[in-house]
């Protein structure tokens, strides 16, 4: 076999044949919806810390992802080879809100369903995942958690305390106690009424409280 064979396969040939015109439709609706999954994740985003990095990363997957399945789906030979390929893909991105696999996900099923040349079922599908996840990101809870830490010098103290307590919020559990020869500190979560939190200067104020914090928690992390 000469060179002048090879290039004369039809392996090669199948591998050239592609629409110029197809691959430019499903790039731009690849990169429409992207920005649409993009603009969905900055809308809902209710972390820590927002990574803008990780949200335009959600549009290159959904563009790249378009890429890889067209070149799939445009010859077996080559899809054999793909998945070779990517079978040596290893990611270390850290994931560190449980939503951001769903985006992560979501930006993949997009590039699969538009190199596959589905793309209205891409377009009805990601506008109803994102009415979806808007609606219940803005859904408020009937009341917030919180965690109030109080310092105390002796009983007395605690009793007035938690008196005070229970007749200023709607919920409360005792997290935890600590006693030791300074005094005793005394971790319990709450729920407040109508976001009023005027009530732990009024247990500062207790004679043998010696300090009082409320923090927002949300069973993750406290801030």
């Amino acid at each position: 076999m000469t060179f002048s064979d090879i290039f004369k396969s039809s392996f090669l040939e199948s591998v050239t044949e592609f629409s110029a015109l197809d691959t430019f439709i499903g790039m731009v609706f690849a990169l429409v919806i992207g920005l649409f999954i993009f603009l969905i994740y900055k809308k809902t985003f209710n972390g820590v810390m927002y990574s803008n990095g990780f949200a335009m990363s959600l549009v290159g997957l959904s563009l790249v992802t378009t890429l890889v399945i067209m070149a799939v789906t445009s010859n077996v030979v080559l899809s054999l080879g793909m998945v070779g390929a990517l079978s040596i893909v290893r990611f270390r991105a850290a994931i560190k809100e449980p939503m951001e696999i769903v985006f992560l996900f979501w930006s993949l099923a997009v590039g699969i369903v538009i190199g596959a040349g589905m793309i209205p079922l891409a377009v009805i599908g990601s506008v109803i995942i994102g009415v979806i996840l808007v609606l219940f990101a803005n859904r408020k809870t009937t009341s917030t958690p919180y965690i109030l830490i109080i310092n105390l010098k002796n009983d007395e103290a605690e009793e007035k305390a938690m008196d005070l307590v229970k007749k200023s919020v709607s919920k409360y559990i005792i997290k935890s106690k600590t006693v030791n020869a300074s005094g005793i500190e005394l971790t319990a979560e709450i729920r407040v009424k109508d976001a009023a939190a005027s009530f732990v200067n009024r247990v500062n104020e207790i004679a043998g409280v010696e300090g009082a914090t409320l923090v927002t928690f949300n069973g993750e992390y406290m801030s």
